[in-house]
């Protein structure tokens, strides 16, 4: 063959080949998108999850969270336009429209003017079925960033109003922080408004089970009478109780329902960062965990549909500045596992004990509560420093006049429990900066249909631009 015809040869090809990656890449479109967002989980709330866990089997390193394994994985930056430190309103803001905001700002521009849309009003436009679930309140920051625009997040009740007007399929969480507005008793209650939008309220997982088949549009909450605010911790939680994995299973059921165009549905792990915010660290990566088993529902569904499904998890920010050592060259966290409860579950069994004491606790009833639930004695040694300051909290908050209460962001627990906390997170050799949100990067995974765009160092508001091109929104 001549060298001319060499040439020729290698040009058709290459331009078959060509041609034919090109049509493949083209098939790859997300039809169906999850976008999991861990509220307040950095980096170094994953790597001490999976380190927890790989100690409480007796190894030093890591075990992998299912998402940690997905093949695309960085890092996000979160600052916010005027604060180098994020809110959750301005950070899912970013996250859910692919621009900055001014802190405590929802869905809105920095000036606190122009409305932002977000990737699930894109999904919708694009005919797509659209679900926004959380394990807090439905009208929370991050949730309520996908479909409400005001100048607040604390303008609970306006939040929830905005809420039919999206027309999205499926809303899931603990409930609505604010039914009525207390400014106007004219105004109507939401759930009414949610009713004339045609939208079916399942009160629980068995509730929801019985309304799917017949309802065009869904919110799932909790039954009457849980904490409206948000679902229990796993770590806490009890037979009954709506969960994280629930609500997975929930969402992806109503959304494919009589539906071949696909669905965009995000999903968010709200109580990592209550719990951070608390500085505790075993409830903290209970939480993680637990988010990871509400991937599991989503992976699942990818294995049934890899060409078609996109898989992306991030994190709005990370919460405590979570350290994982204090000075020691090692860790202790397989001590972790003593603690039954979150501080908040071990301020409630307090709290009880004085009712059911009628106020006369002794330092041996103290003694058998934290026993009980952080392991203190029977599991866990204590120096003498230790139960010294045991003791002396003892004299304060049971023998004294009043009781100051420890004040997180979202609670205000005995002071008992955030010692006994604390003392706990000392031993497994955790710190922590603050009781607030930090400017650490947060990791982002991805797995599926355009998931090889998310590499090198991204912003948070690349992250919605990115699944809308994978989704061709």
């Amino acid at each position: 063959m001549k060298p001319k015809s060499y040439f020729l040869a290698f040009v058709f090809i290459a331009g078959f080949f060509f041609a034919q990656n090109e049509c493949y890449a083209q098939t790859k479109t997300a039809k169906y998108v999850f976008y999991f967002i861990g509220d307040g989980m950095g980096v170094n709330q994953v790597n001490g999850t999976e380190m927890y866990f790989a100690q409480k089997e007796g190894k030093i390193g890591v075990k992998p969270l299912n998402f940690s394994k997905f093949p695309s994985s960085t890092f996000a930056s979160t600052y916010s336009v005027y604060n180098s430190v994020t809110c959750s309103a301005a950070a899912g803001t970013a996250l859910a429209t692919g621009v900055k905001t001014k802190n405590g700002t929802i869905g809105m521009d920095s000036l606190q003017k122009k409305a932002l849309y977000s990737v699930a009003v894109k999904a919708k436009k694009a005919g797509k079925k659209v679900g926004i679930t959380t394990s807090v309140s439905i009208d929370h920051a991050t949730p309520a960033a996908f479909y409400a625009h005001q100048i607040s997040r604390s303008m609970y009740y306006e939040i929830a109003t905005d809420l039919p007007k999206t027309g999205f399929d499926f809303y899931a969480g603990s409930g609505f922080l604010k039914p009525t507005n207390s400014k106007d008793k004219n105004s109507p209650e939401i759930y009414n408004l949610f009713k004339e939008a045609n939208y079916s309220i399942a009160k629980g997982y068995d509730d929801f089970k019985a309304k799917n088949k017949n309802a065009s549009k869904m919110i799932l909450m909790q039954k009457d009478g849980a904490d409206m605010s948000c679902i229990p911790y796993a770590i806490d939680r009890k037979p009954g109780d709506l969960t994280l994995s629930q609500i997975t299973e929930s969402a992806i059921s109503f959304l494919t329902k009589e539906n071949k165009a696909g669905f965009f549905l995000m999903v968010e792990g709200g109580k990592i960062d209550w719990a951070c915010h608390s500085n505790d660290a075993a409830t903290a990566f209970n939480e993680v965990a637990d988010m990871a088993d509400a991937v599991q529902i989503a992976y699942n569904f990818y294995l049934k549909h890899p060409d078609e499904t996109l898989i992306v998890i991030t994190a709005d920010h990370e919460t405590g500045g979570i350290a994982l050592g204090t000075g020691k060259y090692e860790l202790n966290l397989k001590v972790l596992e003593n603690q039954k409860v979150s501080e908040v579950g071990l301020s409630a069994k307090i709290n009880q004990l004085r009712k059911d004491k009628q106020n006369n606790i002794t330092w041996n009833d103290i003694k058998d509560l934290l026993s009980e639930n952080m392991g203190f004695w029977k599991k866990v040694t204590l120096s003498e420093a230790q139960e010294q300051v045991l003791k002396e909290e003892y004299i304060r908050s049971f023998l004294g006049k009043e009781v100051k209460l420890t004040e997180s962001e979202y609670f205000k627990d005995e002071p008992m429990a955030a010692l006994a906390k604390k003392i706990l997170n000392d031993i497994a050799l955790i710190g922590w900066t603050s009781g607030g949100h930090s400017a650490g990067y947060v990791p982002v995974y991805a797995i599926g249909a355009g998931s090889e765009l998310f590499h090198g160092k991204l912003d948070n508001t690349d992250i919605p631009k990115k699944i809308a091109e994978a989704a061709k929104y």
